[in-house]
Formats: C-alpha cells, sequence, structure tokens
C-alpha cells in the first residue's frame, strides 16, 4: 500500500491490537476466476507463527472457496476507525488558509497462503472461540453449546475453516501526523470518536 513515512505502523503487537478490536476483514483472493472478495471475521493468535495464524471459517457454498484451494497467497484487509477531516479543524486554516480535507484512517493488510481446514474438531474449537470471543462482556452470553446438538452439527457440515499464518504484514496510522502540533490537537478534539482517539494518542509521541 502507499506508505509515507509519516503514517507507517510496524510494530507487530500493534497490528494484532487492531485485528482484536475490528476482526471483520476483507479476504481478497486471485485465482481462475479472477479477484474475488469477502468480508469474514477473523481472529488472530499471535503465539502460532513468527507473524501471527488467522482463523476464520466461511460457507461451503462460497465460491472463493476454489480460489483458496488452489494454493496461492491471499491478502487480508482490516480496516480500524476513519473519519473525514474538514480544514476548519486545523489551527493553520486560520493562519494562512492553505489547507484541504483529507481523510484520517487505520488499516492493517496482511498476507499468506491459505490451508483450508475441513477437520471437524477443529472447526468445533474454531467456532467455539470466536462465538465466546464476541459473547463475552454480555450479561448472558450464548455459546455455541445453547443450540441442539443436531442443529449445531448440521451447521457445522456448511462451513469450511481457514488458516493462514501470515508472511507479510503491513500497518497505515493515518492520523494527522504530518501536520503541525496544534493542526493535530484541533483534529483529535473536532473529531471526537474512536478516530480522535487515535490521533490523541499520537500526540503523546
Amino acid at each position: 500500500m502507499y506508505q509515507p513515512a509519516a503514517f507507517v505502523e510496524d510494530r507487530l503487537e500493534v497490528m494484532h491490537g487492531l485485528m482484536r478490536d475490528h476482526p471483520l476483514a476483507m479476504l481478497v483472493t486471485g485465482g481462475a476466476l479472477g479477484l474475488m472478495a469477502n468480508l469474514i471475521p477473523f481472529q488472530i493468535h499471535p503465539e502460532l507463527s513468527p507473524k501471527g495464524t488467522l482463523r476464520a471459517h466461511l460457507a461451503r457454498a462460497n465460491g472463493q472457496l476454489a480460489a483458496l484451494a488452489e494454493g496461492g497467497e491471499a491478502m487480508v484487509l482490516f480496516q480500524g476507525p476513519q473519519a473525514y477531516v474538514s480544514p476548519s479543524l486545523y489551527a493553520s486554516k486560520r493562519e494562512h488558509g492553505r489547507v484541504v480535507p483529507t481523510w484520517n484512517y487505520v488499516t492493517v493488510h496482511a498476507w499468506g497462503v491459505p490451508r483450508l481446514m475441513d477437520d471437524a474438531v477443529w472447526m468445533r474449537r474454531q467456532v467455539g472461540a470466536l462465538t465466546d470471543r464476541h459473547e463475552a462482556g454480555r450479561a448472558d452470553p450464548w455459546a455455541v453449546e445453547d443450540a441442539p446438538a443436531d442443529f449445531v452439527a448440521a451447521q457445522m457440515r456448511g462451513i469450511v475453516g481457514l488458516e493462514i499464518d501470515i508472511t507479510r504484514i503491513e500497518g497505515k496510522w493515518k492520523a494527522s501526523q504530518n501536520r503541525q502540533h496544534a493542526d493535530r490537537a484541533g483534529v483529535a478534539a473536532g473529531l471526537g470518536g474512536e478516530m480522535g482517539e487515535v490521533v490523541k494518542e499520537g500526540l503523546l509521541f
């Protein structure tokens, strides 16, 4: 991706944190049928390979399975907070007016060769872990065991697991780091929300 030096984020733990906080990612493959993309929730497992391993599952009827089975490289795009930045938020607008709008955003791109996992034990563990992760914190969390066993078994037959050891990973935190401090402070205050917090955190370094 286009990576001006000011926006590069290469700390593995920070990129993994974004993957955990924003797990719904775009899985992109290229194969005999051309480029394909699907939004799929992933889990990052930092301990399974040097750059981390991604796990997910998708419907057995999904046509992207054919591309995944070809064994070529896949790309997974994680999108974090994002926001339009108005020139009105910049202190420099009031000083000289030579400012233009932009967009702030946070993203992580990961690459690796996918493995399809068609093993019932692996699949049950994956689905359970994904469910537990996103039900955590609810007053009455739902568990896979809450559904009838025969229903769960039928649902499991309709999906295929996916595992990707990350071989390359890039992070981009475009959070006004290329602006003067007063402009960045104005953006942090004006945006608010998650993107505002990202800009504010950058002001501490």
